[in-house]
């Protein structure tokens, strides 16, 4: 084939160009690299799927998305390359590849100059096949790349390697949100430190996330929940439609000083515009909650990210924002702030005289909370409650609330309320999340709209014993009835 051809022929090249690197391109592009921040960060699964995506996309065995740094190839995420977080820079694959504009492909490793003394290539993984775009930003530097690696010689055409530079396009527009994110806190904190107002508009290239709408939607989404010591974590995600990119988003993570931080939201609208704006709401958060301890201070820093982001136009959310630290009594201090969001539900025995199968619930719904991302000086409240042995909490999205009974009305809140007073006395968070999916599930037509579940539990005393720290259940993405996944 013509296609095939071309890539031998881009081999060969490469063969005959022993390709150096100029001492003021390489200076420019490492100051690109330490712009983003992104050597030496934790496994992020943005990146981890778009490795794992190419590994499918192009029947690979390995595949990796790395940074170059000065002397070595950092990998920020790698697919079927266990236990190697980093390799020499000289003589390297990506090191040659980080040099040229196109995309790089090697059909067979052995015969080319360069490649042939690479480790991967004599080492035991015996890479016979390697491919790479590099990563670019919008002033031309190239960062790193996203590769694709094989243990036998191949040929790939031009709309695969087409789809190789697509890849490492969207890496580029993930490293993007993130920095816009990063730069948005940091604008927060120099405002705030000269008690002054200013913003900072945050210009990225968000262009072509549309047409990868399910992988980016597991990108919005944590893989699986962290073990909290003496808490049970349990969360479940329901999409209306496997076609469009939902707008519901939650987290949990750790804090400094042994708190934990998390979110839950609902991002106005659906699709790739929805996402960006899901995405950027994501990492300000996360950013924003490692530099100050009070709730509301981040929901006014994501506030401002949104007004300032000049792709958000109209777009606004709401959201949940929590730290939860242990207390000395037993249990967890939870302090709550909203904007916008639904009410929250605190669930605990009822008193004996009730009946010992029934559940006091108790709505929290900080008074005052305005949406996220619609006024300059939104004011959001905020609440404190403690979360003792035998209790739960629990934090949705309003597809919940709004799907319809066997009446054609709405469950509601007092539907919702209904339903969980029903619940078990000392209703754990798994059990909690297994019946309100069951609840759903039961409904005539299910929930038209996404749904996003969180729930969090403190053991009885007398259910210590068979819960060890913490347990969490992944998260699902079920599609509507009638739809294949």
């Amino acid at each position: 084939m013509p296609e095939q051809a071309s890539a031998s022929e881009d081999g060969a090249t490469h063969k005959r160009l022993h390709l150096v690197p100029d001492e003021v391109v390489e200076a420019d592009r490492m100051e690109a690299v330490r712009r983003y921040d992104i050597l030496d960060t934790p496994p992020d699964g943005a990146f981890d799927r778009v490795a794992a995506l190419a590994a499918r996309l192009f029947d690979v065995p390995v595949a990796t998305v790395t940074i170059v740094d000065e002397d070595r190839i950092w990998f920020k995420a790698a697919h079927g390359l266990n236990g190697v977080s980093e390799i020499g820079r000289d003589p390297g694959l990506c090191g040659s590849a980080v040099l040229r504009d196109d995309a790089l492909v090697i059909p067979d490793t052995r015969l080319d100059d360069i490649a042939c003394g690479n480790p991967l290539v004599t080492g035991p993984l015996g890479v016979r096949f390697y491919a790479a775009a590099p990563i670019t930003t919008t002033d031309g530097h190239k960062l790193g790349t996203v590769n694709v690696l094989d243990t036998k010689p191949r040929s790939i055409t031009s709309e695969q390697t087409a789809t190789l530079t697509d890849l490492a396009a969207i890496v580029m527009d993930e490293m993007e949100l993130r920095l816009s994110a990063l730069r948005t806190v940091r604008q927060e904190q120099r405002v705030a430190e000269a008690e002054r107002a200013a913003r900072e508009q945050a210009e990225r290239d968000k262009a072509a996330i549309a047409s990868f709408a399910s992988t980016l939607q597991r990108t919005l989404l944590p893989p699986a929940l962290p073990t909290v010591p003496g808490l049970e974590l349990a969360c479940h995600y329901h999409t209306a439609s496997v076609h469009d990119v939902g707008g519901d988003f939650y987290d949990v993570f750790p804090l400094p000083s042994g708190k934990w931080g998390l979110f839950l939201g609902d991002v106005c609208g659906k699709g790739a515009e929805a996402a960006t704006i899901t995405s950027l709401a994501r990492y300000t958060l996360r950013a924003s909650a490692q530099h100050t301890d009070d709730p509301v201070a981040v929901l006014e820093a994501l506030n401002s990210a949104l007004l300032a982001d000049v792709w958000a136009g109209s777009r606004y959310c709401t959201a949940f924002f929590a730290t939860f630290t242990p207390h000395a009594a037993g249990g967890f201090t939870v302090e709550l702030a909203t904007g916008g969001h639904p009410p929250a539900y605190h669930l605990s025995p009822a008193p004996p005289a009730a009946g010992p199968a029934h559940t006091r619930v108790e709505a929290v719904h900080p008074k005052g909370g305005m949406l996220i991302g619609a006024f300059p000086g939104a004011r959001f409240a905020s609440t404190t409650l403690h979360l003792a042995p035998g209790q739960a909490l629990l934090l949705y999205t309003d597809g919940l609330t709004e799907a319809h009974t066997s009446t054609d009305t709405m469950l509601g809140d007092e539907g919702l309320t209904a339903f969980l007073t029903a619940r078990p006395a000392s209703c754990g968070a798994a059990q909690l999340i297994q019946d309100t999916v069951g609840l759903l599930d039961a409904l005539p037509e299910g929930a038209s709209d996404d749904v996003a579940l969180l729930a969090l539990s403190v053991p009885a005393p007398d259910q210590a014993a068979a819960v060890t720290g913490a347990r969490s259940t992944a998260h699902t993405t079920a599609a509507p009835a009638g739809e294949e996944h």
